[in-house]
This record gives structure tokens, sequence and C-alpha cells, in this order.
């Protein structure tokens, strides 16, 4: 799908998303268990989808194929419930679908982080703190938050991705203690991201060159979750200070939604807490004694 022209990607897009959401369901979830004859894939068949949402097979089927054709509100929300999406899926279908009608528009070939953030993270100096742009691009990191994934300061500027440090960078797979977890989430907000800027050049090259390098992504690119980070827990295997239970919350500025600061911190009292005071006095410390060098 990646080697497709801009206009046809978000059409293909479109027509994976709802193979998938289809895929996941078994009749007897919508009640035709009953239905006869043998099924050589999982899920639902077109025609049941059709027929639980109330529309002509036919139109279901030029729909999932990326046909050039207007779908209104109310037959969307049909099929949504019809594919029992829950809300993000729900709000992932219908940009999906204004995607598919609207023209290509440019993105800015550089983000940078808005001047208000940047002052937020300098002043985070006892946690771990990044912000990520389009892509997951990462726009800027504290001296903790360099300690705690990796320089992203030090690599070229197209280098400062999450995904690619996550999936190419072998010291993040010991990093995370469920690096599986941590790394579906990824694909899942590339994938939400890909629903409203499908035709993004950069987004068509980080999926090819992450679907070429890792088998993984591949698989999970190809499964169309979307998931939004707010807030959460995450649990580190750092190589100086040992095991780190965060929580982290995302807060997106009201005035540019492309931008988002992760806040790291730890339970008060805890072990983590302690952990992360420690590797906090590593980063000052003189640069050739400092875990900067280590990821």
């Amino acid at each position: 799908m990646d080697d497709l022209p801009a206009d046809l990607r978000a059409h293909a897009e479109l027509g994976e998303f709802l193979r998938s959401r289809r895929a996941r369901i078994s009749p007897a979830q919508v009640g035709l268990s009953g239905e006869a004859g043998p099924r050589r894939v999982p899920g639902l068949r077109r025609k049941e989808v059709a027929r639980l949402a109330g529309v002509s097979v036919d139109y279901y089927v030029r729909l999932e194929r990326g046909h050039r054709i207007n779908v209104s509100e109310a037959v969307l929300n049909a099929i949504a419930r019809a594919l029992q999406l829950n809300e993000l899926e729900r709000a992932h279908l219908f940009t999906l679908t204004r995607s598919t009608r609207s023209r290509s528009r440019p993105l800015p070939t550089r983000q940078e982080v808005r001047p208000g953030l940047r002052q937020v993270l300098d002043a985070l100096t006892d946690t771990p703190a990044i912000v990520l742009g389009r892509r997951t691009d990462v726009l800027a990191v504290n001296a903790l938050g360099r300690a705690l994934f990796a320089d992203f300061d030090a690599l070229p500027v197209q280098e400062r991705n999450m995904a690619r440090f996550v999936f190419l960078n072998e010291e993040a797979r010991t990093l995370y203690v469920d690096w599986a977890d941590a790394a579906r989430g990824i694909v899942a907000t590339l994938n939400l991201y890909a629903g409203t800027h499908p035709h993004d050049p950069l987004l068509a090259e980080l999926i090819g060159e992450l679907s070429l390098r890792d088998e993984d992504f591949r698989r999970w690119w190809a499964d169309h979750d979307v998931y939004q980070r707010t807030h959460g827990t995450k649990s580190y295997r750092h190589p100086l200070v040992g095991h780190l239970a965060l929580n982290y919350e995302v807060l997106v500025p009201a005035d540019d939604p492309e931008q988002m600061l992760g806040i790291m911190t730890a339970d008060p009292g805890s072990a983590s807490a302690e952990a992360l005071r420690l590797l906090a006095s590593w980063t000052t410390r003189p640069a050739d004694e400092s875990t900067r060098t280590h990821r």
C-alpha cells in the first residue's frame, strides 16, 4: 500500500481497516452462529456485515474495495455498530472516510517544538519528559528523558523518531519490560495518524522502512489497530538503575494537537522513585561520566 499514489492510499487504508475489523468478529458474536457453510477466513462475510448494517451487499463491497463512493453519516454509524467498533475506532472510520474525499495537502517538512512546551520541558529536571510530533517524531527531550531512552539530540534529525527507536534499536527491546505491548501501541498510534494524514510522504517512508526491517512491525501494521495515548503505566528495565515502574501523562496543547508532551513520574516513596532520583543524579555529572551515552 505504501507504493500507491497518495489519492489511492486513503481508499486502500479504509478498505483494509474495514476488512481487519470484520475479520475479528465471529458470527456467534452477532447472532449468526446458525449460518451454514464452511468459512475460508475468520470473521464475518461481507454480505453479513451488509445485512447487519442495513445496506446492499454491492454497496458494502464497493466501500471495502476502496471505490469512490459517498457514504452518509447514518450508514457509517450502522457499519460501526455492525462491526462493534469502540469510540476510537468509530472516529477513525469517520476520519478515513473523510480522507478519501479530501485532496492531498503537503505538510511542512520540518516540525518545530512549541516554545512554551520547550520551556516546560526544560523546567522538568527530576522526571523524564519528551515532546512527540507527527509520526512519533521526537521533537525535544529533557536530560532525564535522554538518560531513560536515548540521546535523541545526538542523532540526525531524520532519525529522531520513537517508532524507529522502539523497533530498530536492540537496546529498546530490553529497556521495556513488556516490549511487545509498547511496540504494538506505537504501531496503533501510527495507524491512527495515518487516518488523518494519508498523504504524508514521510509517513509512507517510515512505514516502508519499518516494514522492510522488522517482521513484528509488518505483522502488527496489517492488524490496523488504533490507539491514542492518554495516560497509563509502563515498566522499564534500565541498565544502570534497574526496574522502573513509571506513570505517564500525555498533555496536548489546545492550539496544536500535533504535538504532545509526555511526562513520566514514579509513585512517591516507591523504589522506582528512588531509582529515578539516582538516574537524575547521573545526568548532573560531567559529560564523560553521564548516562547520556547509555540507552
